[in-house]
């Protein structure tokens, strides 16, 4: 098989894997950036939270940015406000420590609510514009606002505080719940739609974001990171690959090694092809030699002859083929007792300088190769 007929047999699945390649990494660097720019204060992105840094700040907030559990704990003071954006990248440690903070406190989109508020469960919603429906002062102001995809109800047997608000309800779950605990309010927000760039001069979205992180002069913005959790509550690359890409990989490797074993099946046995024309070998050394003749190559004619000479002398003699010019030619005359200049004018001379001296040449080569197989 030439070059270009296996170039055209893989590359197809080449370009294949390449366009694959360039696909996924285009999107894993989008789905990290806009992972990495949700409610960032700092992010002008659409799903980031620099508009509503900004309105705070406007309106005499300071607003502190963490990102780990322990600048939270040595920032955090009574009186503050604390905003957790990702509580899915906490462990239960992180969130007690965040829960035992003596301020006012509201959790984004948790779905284990019950860290934070004993008694609550998140149940799926559709994410569209609601009312209020309840008496909190924030949802009152704001008025109509987005709900969540995540929203929270009481667990079955379990109540929560008499002053416990559950706001913007829908299908018996709300997409806000509001408590009073230990003299300060644990607050859950089932989706940062309404804190985001893009939604956040949307329906009362700002009105609620504002009432509940502003109602104090200083507003601690905690942004987990995935390498601030606990080792305990961190993920091996194996648990973090979905079930599924595992099982896409498997079926390809069956079907890869399918292919392999199709492609090197083999139907029965060998069968032999007798050749369309049998040359023997007299016949092809004649006709090279004609050739030779008849474009005047004695040079590379009395290279061959002088090769296949050195070869079989050197193996007569046991010496390696890497050996030296210099040693070959002396083994052989001391083998053939004769001088060492004539044996490497035979071996290694310049070419013959018409045929008689080419048949010459292939006579004395003959010669010497039998003289030191005889001796």
């Amino acid at each position: 098989m030439s070059r270009r007929e296996r170039w055209r047999r893989v590359r197809g699945p080449i370009v294949v894997g390449v366009l694959v390649l360039l696909a996924g990494t285009v999107l894993a660097l989008t789905h990290d950036s806009q992972a990495s720019s949700r409610l960032d204060p700092r992010s002008a992105a659409p799903t980031g939270g620099r508009a509503l840094a900004q309105v705070l700040r406007g309106q005499g907030v300071q607003v502190d940015l963490v990102t780990t559990t322990a600048a939270l704990l040595s920032t955090a003071r009574p009186g503050d406000t604390v905003l957790v954006t990702d509580p899915a990248l906490l462990g239960d440690e992180q969130s007690a420590q965040a829960l035992g903070l003596n301020t006012d406190l509201l959790v984004v989109g948790s779905a284990s609510p019950e860290r934070f508020l004993t008694g609550v469960i998140a149940i799926p919603t559709p994410a569209k514009v609601r009312e209020p429906g309840c008496s909190l002062p924030a949802a009152q102001r704001a008025g109509r606002a987005d709900g969540a995809q995540v929203s929270y109800r009481t667990a079955p047997g379990s109540s929560l505080p008499r002053d416990a608000r559950l706001c913007y309800p829908a299908d018996g779950a709300a997409a806000l719940v509001a408590s009073p605990v230990g003299g300060r309010t644990v607050a859950l927000l089932g989706s940062a739609r309404a804190l985001t760039n893009d939604r956040l001069d949307d329906e009362g979205n700002a009105a609620l974001a504002l009432t509940l992180l502003g109602a104090h002069s200083r507003l601690v913005w905690y942004l987990p990171t995935a390498g601030d959790g606990p080792v305990s509550a961190q993920k091996s690359f194996y648990r973090l690959v979905p079930v599924g890409v595992w099982w896409a990989l498997g079926q390809l490797m069956l079907a890869a090694f399918l292919v392999v074993f199709w492609r090197a099946r083999r139907l029965g046995a060998v069968v032999t092809e007798p050749l369309p024309v049998v040359v023997r070998a007299a016949e092809a050394v004649e006709g090279r030699a004609r050739l030779y003749r008849r474009t005047g190559a004695r040079g590379h004619a009395a290279e061959a002859l002088r090769g296949g000479t050195r070869d079989r002398v050197g193996t007569a003699l046991r010496l390696p083929r890497e050996t030296a010019r210099v040693a070959v030619v002396a083994a052989a005359a001391h083998r053939t007792s004769r001088p060492g200049d004539a044996v490497g004018r035979l071996l290694y001379g310049p070419p013959p300088v018409d045929d008689a001296a080419l048949v010459r040449l292939a006579d004395d080569l003959d010669a010497l190769e039998k003289e030191v197989r005889r001796s």
